[in-house]
């Protein structure tokens, strides 16, 4: 079983990745949980979508101590990362994450996910894309064909094009 925690703020489009990887799952075989929450504010206050992949069956739909967390801002990755574990891993968007929590993790991703989007697909806007190719490569919860096939499946007509580059350029971040 996995659990995964994808946090930052309002707008960044990370209850849509959250839906997406669990699409994924669904599509691998595999058991799925999506949640989330936010702030009462529509774009800038503090969002998490959580997501349990299993082959069993799920007995509890909330997360207990997540294996990953992905923090896409200064604040989510200081709120977030409190229940993790040193066997947890971190991943950061560089762009907004200066400083790391002061516990330990396994290992720690920190990478240019916002400044991927903008240089190679003009818009911020991919950066949840970009995270979800990273976040994939990483861990390989999901099959890169079924996240492939999820994100085309939600994004909007027309962009699906530049959504397939976005999970490549995010998986490229990942130096082995």
């Amino acid at each position: 079983m996995k659990q995964l925690r994808l946090s930052g703020t309002g707008g960044q489009g990370l209850i849509l990745g959250g839906i997406i990887l669990a699409e994924a799952a669904l599509m691998d075989g595999k058991n799925a949980i999506q949640s989330q929450s936010y702030g009462p504010e529509a774009r800038g206050g503090s969002s998490k979508s959580e997501v349990i992949i299993s082959d069993k069956v799920i007995h509890y739909p909330k997360i207990t101590i997540p294996d990953v967390v992905l923090a896409m801002s200064q604040e989510a990755c200081k709120k977030y990362t409190t229940d993790c574990t040193e066997e947890g891993i971190l991943i950061t968007d560089s762009m907004f994450v200066g400083q790391l929590p002061d516990r330990k993790f396994k290992k720690v991703y920190e990478l240019p996910i916002t400044q991927t989007a903008q240089d190679g697909l003009g818009k911020a806007l991919f950066a949840n894309i970009v995270a979800l190719g990273a976040i994939v490569k990483i861990t390989g919860v999901v099959s890169m064909e079924s996240l492939t096939k999820a994100v085309l499946a939600r994004v909007p007509k027309g962009t699906e094009e530049v959504n397939q580059k976005a999970l490549v350029l995010g998986s490229e971040l990942v130096k082995e």
